[in-house]
């Protein structure tokens, strides 16, 4: 997934990060002992990628990875998990605002230093970023990742953590069965759709075909089953892309900030865009309502609309494809429509929604088969969407949205959790726990854990959206 997410990576992150490095403050009153009702935490071992990871703003870096739901969770039930712990800024670097006024960007170049290389055992949260469905059974190393073997850059986040060097064996599955946990928890597959997604559902990123997802998951339980752990974990499943701000910022932008009125006066009824060898038309509605979902790549060329540019095209460093004429309105002619690659339209999100409900039927029957309980994230996050338009959400007081920026549920690559998003899915674990095995561990107040966004001036809101100038977001990217 570090391919995956290097569309991720180059986002900036308008947050100040204040953290303790010391993960004390994460160690429970001893006064618990990982035990409540049927459920037994004394020794928990987490699969996944980069959400059960931690990362946030484009890497990972302890000061936000410390906050990772299965640390929470830990915590929660009195009993420490080890991880891998890298110092801040994290690996290749954090990108950081400076300041809002004037608005000043800055790549932290700085490296941090892996913390606990020299752990003695495997560790107990196994998240990989970058990991897909195909990696928690099979992969052992950087090079032969489900990303890797696609064709994309080794992913140094699976040696790390795997720790396997370049001829061990052990893939995510086999080093979590080896522990002998009594508890586990599971949330993969979100890869295998948002690929698909987040290149506005460009070939060849298509989702994981559901036959092979179907596969995977059976030898998931398999091994499972075989190490008698069943009716020892939960699992949870795959929220919908059109809850996440990736896809819900930028549209909305565009429609609110283009003088429509004045264009259509030449014809132009919309945002003209690619479709196939094709184009079509999303019109502000559409793009305002999210029936066409912009990405945050495209805020890089929004500034550009009506341009008669192919400055899109120069920075892939490719021709000008046949057909083409960039001496045309760029986004507002059919011979310089906007790109494919930088839009989800309706056609593609039917497609990764019939993708996600086919996992996510297949999650479901997965936790029935090997008896675990099922944390239902799609519901929330969908929930948590919905309440946008109505104030948003309340959680011990605090008040969260999916809007960018200021919604507090999101970090600024507008997929990963927040510190307080983490406590937020960490609760729903807790909830599940608690309801399947009889048991009481006490919810994460969420307003004690520190916020991942510290704001130098005043955001303004329009329609429930934030205020953020177009040429602001066209410097969201490299």
């Amino acid at each position: 997934m570090k391919k995956l997410f290097s569309l991720i990576a180059l986002l900036i992150s308008l947050m100040v990060f204040y953290s303790c490095e010391d993960r004390t403050e994460l160690t429970a009153p001893p006064s618990l002992n990982g035990k409540s009702g049927d459920a037994d935490l004394t020794n928990m071992v987490s699969l996944g990628n980069s959400l059960t990871a931690g990362y946030q703003n484009g890497t990972l870096y302890i000061s936000a990875s410390q906050y990772a739901y299965p640390y929470l969770i830990a915590k929660q039930a009195g009993v420490q998990m080890s991880g891998l712990a890298i110092s801040d800024p994290g690996l290749g670097g954090r990108l950081e605002v400076k300041s809002l006024s004037p608005f000043t960007l800055f790549t932290n170049t700085r490296t941090g230093a892996v913390l606990n290389s020299n752990f003695p055992k495997p560790f107990q949260n196994l998240g990989i970023p970058g990991a897909l469905a195909y990696d928690v059974l099979s992969a052992t190393n950087s090079t032969n990742c489900a990303s890797a073997l696609a064709g994309g850059s080794p992913n140094q986040f699976f040696d790390l953590i795997l720790r396997n060097g370049t001829t061990g064996t052990k893939t995510p599955i086999q080093l979590a069965l080896e522990q002998n946990p009594t508890f586990i928890t599971l949330w993969i597959g979100n890869n295998d759709v948002l690929g698909y997604a987040t290149s506005g559902g460009v070939s060849p990123s298509a989702p994981t075909p559901v036959a092979t997802f179907q596969q995977i998951f059976n030898g998931i339980a398999n091994a499972i089953t075989a190490a008698g752990k069943q009716g020892k974990g939960v699992v949870a499943n795959i929220p919908s892309v059109t809850a996440i701000p990736f896809f819900t910022t930028v549209g909305p932008q565009i429609a609110l900030s283009t003088p429509w009125t004045q264009l259509r006066a030449t014809g132009v009824t919309g945002l003209v865009y690619q479709r196939g060898t094709g184009v079509a038309v999303a019109d502000s509605a559409s793009l305002l309502l999210g029936r066409n979902l912009v990405t945050l790549r495209g805020s890089s060329y929004a500034p550009l609309l009506g341009q008669r540019t192919g400055k899109y095209y120069r920075d892939l460093g490719i021709s000008v494809p046949a057909g083409i004429d960039t001496s045309q309105p760029f986004g507002f002619h059919p011979q310089n429509p906007w790109p494919n690659a930088l839009i989800l339209d309706s056609l593609e999100i039917n497609t990764t929604n019939t993708a996600i409900n086919n996992f996510n039927n297949i999650i479901s029957n997965f936790a029935s088969s090997v008896n675990f309980g099922l944390v239902d994230i799609n519901k929330l996050f969908r929930d948590i969407r919905q309440n946008d338009f109505t104030g948003g959400t309340a959680f011990n007081g605090r008040i969260f949205t999916t809007t960018f920026v200021t919604g507090g549920l999101f970090s600024l690559d507008g997929v990963h959790p927040t510190n307080q998003g983490q406590a937020i899915i960490a609760n729903e674990f807790i909830k599940v726990i608690n309801s399947k095995f009889n048991a009481k561990f006490p919810l994460v107040d969420v307003s004690a854990i520190p916020g991942s966004l510290i704001f130098a001036g005043k955001i303004n809101f329009k329609n429930g959206y934030p205020i953020i100038p177009i040429e602001a977001l066209n410097r969201l990217l490299f």
